[in-house]
């Protein structure tokens, strides 16, 4: 992964490759520096194969120090921004790291866990050394550590929704081969230039900006989430391609309408979408609303990278899908009794590829229990494929609703509800109902301005789906709980899950 940073830092020293804020980093500067901390890491006794781990929002040195450690073997550990202190003991001492770099903001979320690591770095020298002291002091010189493709370039852990976090070990060979695949189907290389929007602790949100200059290209830093910002940096940076999650798409239609015309956009050419299912509806604005970008909405996993893609050929025509296997994968959909399933039919969706993690770090029970004997790996959804070989995600197989021994997939229903013109964001759970097992309850929140009437959705859905899978309960509410990937979190919900709302609003 430190191969492209070595090879422009070489090719192209002066061209710019990460630009965040005032600063302007070329790629020579973060070679040299990049070799700086890696051999001022090795020397401070760190060994190859021991983990540093990261805490920061997006920033410049989160480029500087994954080319780094790739350069000195050691593998790096994103942390949560958001996680607390509970969080981070558990994964700094389950991954068993050696070291971490801090950004102080932060310094809070690793309060009394820092004191027995071997190094600690902070970008404004609040805890432990200060990073750039420590960055200027090492040797200009890669320590070019041999680095097999197979060994791991990060360690990500899950988010832990059905329990503890379990650390993804992702390789360097997986890795790189994602970010040329990125590359080549979304439009970055040399003199391509994109923005880092989503959050870069997580594996998509990282692989898709590191993917840049890696290839020698450009990337303009989003510190935080912000709707003008991005759509300003998109103006300024001349972004040609970038990827966002589907809440980032609604807080910007919710913030402007018609980006379009109010913003110089000439420069886009791509938009890919992954983390979360892209609502139909949203998607059609996403269409008209970047009138002339290919858009490409993409599937898969931190344990699996990418596993499919729908192309901008299909974006409309197949809305709902996502499309057929991506490079170098290959997908099943398997059955209950552990067949693959036909067309049409519903099935556990498994794919394989040499982007797939090695294993669960130190837990060989999930490792078994992700992999069947041939080397395919759950992704977790239950997926139907047409004859044409579309594949399209029913739900997450944790999310299925079974109501009176009939199994409802909530995500068909959402995308009816999410059709309805007031509406700007919904989840559709299963809750517990004395007679049937489970109901369907929706959680609604309506588009800025706009008054969402409960009658007159039920009876919009109602004209969509089956009777059984209407909503029984309607909740009105001011938003969803999302992760930083944007997805839905319907464990939290069903957690603060009171009971039916008022009669009224209870079908």
């Amino acid at each position: 992964m430190a191969a492209g940073i070595r090879e422009f830092g070489r090719a192209t020293p002066h061209r710019v490759a990460v630009v965040d804020g005032d600063r302007q980093i070329s790629f020579g500067t973060l070679d040299e520096r990049s070799s700086r901390l890696a051999s001022a890491t090795l020397d401070r006794g760190l060994r190859p194969g021991e983990r540093i781990a990261v805490l920061a929002n997006n920033r410049y040195e989160y480029f500087e120090i994954s080319a780094a450690m790739a350069k000195a073997g050691i593998p790096t550990v994103p942390l949560n921004p958001r996680n607390n202190v509970g969080d981070n003991a558990y994964v700094l001492g389950h991954a068993g790291v050696r070291g971490i770099v801090v950004a102080d903001e932060l310094a809070d979320r690793v309060d009394g866990l820092v004191d027995d690591l071997h190094l600690v770095l902070s970008f404004d020298g609040g805890v432990g050394e200060h990073y750039d002291s420590f960055v200027a002091a090492g040797r200009a010189v890669d320590p070019a550590v041999p680095v097999d493709e197979m060994d791991p370039f990060c360690i990500t852990y899950t988010s832990g929704t059905t329990g503890r976090p379990k650390g993804v070990l992702l390789t360097h060979r997986g890795r790189v081969l994602t970010a040329f695949g990125v590359g080549l189907d979304y439009g970055l290389g040399p003199n391509k230039s994109t923005i880092a929007v989503a959050p870069m602790y997580h594996g998509a949100g990282f692989e898709f900006a590191y993917a840049a200059p890696m290839l020698g290209g450009s990337c303009t830093v989003l510190p935080s989430w912000d709707p003008e910002r991005l759509l300003d940096l998109m103006v300024s940076s001349r972004a040609e391609t970038v990827f966002l999650v589907p809440t980032h798409a609604q807080h910007v239609r919710r913030f402007c309408e018609d980006p379009a015309a109010r913003y110089d956009l000439s420069a886009l050419k791509t938009l890919y979408f992954n983390a979360a299912a892209l609502p139909v509806a949203l998607k059609e604005w996403v269409i008209a609303a970047f009138p002339g970008v290919a858009i490409h909405e993409l599937y898969g996993s931190t344990e699996c990278s990418i596993v499919t893609n729908l192309r901008p050929e299909f974006a409309l025509a197949r809305a709902g899908s996502v499309g057929h296997p991506w490079f170098w994968n290959e997908v099943r959909l398997v059955g209950e009794d552990g067949a693959e399933v036909g067309p049409g039919e519903p099935g556990e969706l498994y794919a394989r590829s040499p982007l797939l993690l090695t294993g669960y770090l130190d837990d060989e029970e999930a490792t078994r229990a992700g992999y069947d004997a041939e080397g395919f790996f759950s992704v977790g959804d239950v997926a139907v494929r047409d004859e044409e070989g579309f594949i399209s995600i029913v739900d997450r197989k944790k999310d299925m609703i079974i109501a009176g021994g009939v199994n409802i997939f909530p995500r068909e229903i959402e995308e009816v509800i999410a059709r309805h013109e007031p509406v700007d964001d919904v989840a559709v759970i299963g809750v517990p109902d004395e007679v049937y097992g489970e109901r369907v309850a929706a959680f609604v929140v309506g588009r800025p301005g706009r008054q969402v009437d409960v009658t007159v959705l039920d009876g919009y859905v109602r004209e969509h789906v089956a009777r059984y899978k209407v909503p029984r309960e309607w909740h009105l509410v001011d938003r969803l709980p999302r992760n930083p990937s944007g997805k839905i979190l319907k464990r939290t919900i069903r957690d603060e899950y009171a009971g039916p709302p008022e009669q009224s609003q209870t079908r």
